[in-house]
């Protein structure tokens, strides 16, 4: 079977579903191609999805009227099509990818036997709805799980466990959890969070191996030698850049797929947007500049549709200044937000609020008469007046009262 489209995405994330939707509200015609067989989903909800807060269908997107169910396994760059694993092709004029990444699996001993690519009964990647409804699935009242990361991710699994009955230990190798975004103050207060859970957490400890018995997961074997009693694994070791179609069509990869202003990799006919792409010499892996990629892109390949130059239409794609936020809301909640540089330089001015009793923080880093970077826990009700002072880069009044006024409540959102 062909058909043929001006516009193919290959990705139905939220890059994918916001571009394709976008774009047929601006007139153009575009097929998505994805390979998962749910609906389109919220990623960044599947923790409310394991914890039990929601069901699968509330963290569905609205999905594009021309919605192509299949894996995509070949880009013809010269006859400008794509091919399927069933067999299908699809012709396009402009292709976009947006593949998204793949989760990261350690190096443990034991996780792949040599005639084996599937990991283990019990061993899990969380990164997708078959992920999550695996767990789901599997995990009961005081089921043993070890989560195997202190990352966002890994406090998000290990938190959602947690609040369904089981016994959860985290193994994080570095000295702190979430340390890529939060200071030490911040961890500290998510650390007591997942304590007061129940969760036991070790940090500046790796693990060594995974012991299997008849193909399932037994126990956690750790460096020191002590092994953890497990019946699920959560591998929670981050993510990678999904790029194996790209490499094998010939376009420029380093750690993404290396896109310019225009979000254009090095065929002129194939844009790459979301976690799979690299501008500027940044993959960042958020939900923030995969949308803002997608908004942008949209409206440089309507403008090009209508015969209009980008040059005197929409802007290109300069970067994002992305916030990182963390909001599980059930019974026990945790909200954080960072953004910026939270670790001071010498000279600059830092502003901090910390209540011990109800668990929350507040920090924002000053430089130059201009907010630069922060980081909150607990009440968030002040995110969005400083996340506005952050992305407009204005000066400050130099006073300092109306920045301590906008780490109160008062502050506004």
């Amino acid at each position: 079977m062909t058909s043929n489209t001006r516009v193919v995405v290959i990705g139905a994330g939220l890059a994918g579903v916001r571009l394709a939707r976008r774009l047929g509200e601006l007139g153009v015609s575009a097929v998505l191609v994805g390979e998962e067989e749910h609906t389109p989903y919220n990623r960044v909800l599947l923790a409310e999805v394991l914890a039990g807060r929601y069901a699968p269908e509330v963290i569905a997107l609205p999905t594009p009227e021309r919605l192509t169910r299949g894996r995509v396994v070949h880009i013809d760059r010269a006859a400008r099509q794509v091919h399927l694993a069933d067999s299908t092709v699809i012709a396009y004029d402009t292709l976009v990818l947006a593949t998204g990444s793949n989760p990261v699996l350690p190096p443990l001993r034991g996780l792949f036997a040599p005639d084996r690519h599937e990991l283990p009964e019990g061993v899990h990647a969380f990164r997708t709805m078959d992920d999550c409804l695996g767990l789901s699935a599997a995990v009961r009242q005081d089921t043993r799980a070890v989560v195997i990361g202190g990352g966002l991710l890994g406090v998000s699994a290990a938190r959602a466990l947690a609040e369904r009955g089981a016994q959860v230990v985290l193994a994080q190798q570095g000295e702190r959890l979430m340390e890529r975004q939060l200071d030490p103050s911040a961890s500290k207060l998510v650390l007591r969070h997942l304590k007061n859970l129940g969760v036991e957490v070790h940090t500046e400890t790796r693990v060594r191996g995974v012991r299997c018995i008849e193909g399932a997961v037994r126990s956690v074997e750790m460096a020191d030698g002590y092994a953890l009693g497990a019946d699920l694994v959560v591998l929670a070791c981050g993510v990678h850049p999904r790029v194996g179609l790209a490499q094998d069509a010939g376009l420029a990869v380093h750690k993404g797929v290396i896109v310019d202003d225009e979000l254009r990799t090095s065929d002129p006919h194939i844009r790459a947007i979301g976690d799979c792409s690299q501008h500027d010499g940044q993959v960042y892996g958020l939900a923030a500049p995969a949308l803002e990629q997608a908004e942008v892109l949209a409206e440089l390949l309507a403008r090009s549709s209508a015969g209009t130059a980008s040059a005197g239409g929409a802007a290109g794609y300069s970067g994002t200044r992305a916030l990182t936020r963390l909001t599980l809301a059930s019974g026990n909640p945790l909200d954080l937000a960072a953004f910026g540089e939270h670790t001071p330089l010498p000279g600059d001015d830092v502003i901090q609020l910390t209540d011990a009793t109800r668990g929350t923080y507040r920090k924002v880093v000053v430089r130059d008469d201009r907010l630069v970077g922060g980081v909150l826990v607990g009440e968030l009700g002040t995110v969005g007046a400083l996340a506005r002072a952050w992305e407009g880069a204005e000066p400050l009044p130099t006073d300092g009262a109306p920045l301590l006024h906008l780490l109160t409540n008062d502050g506004g959102s």
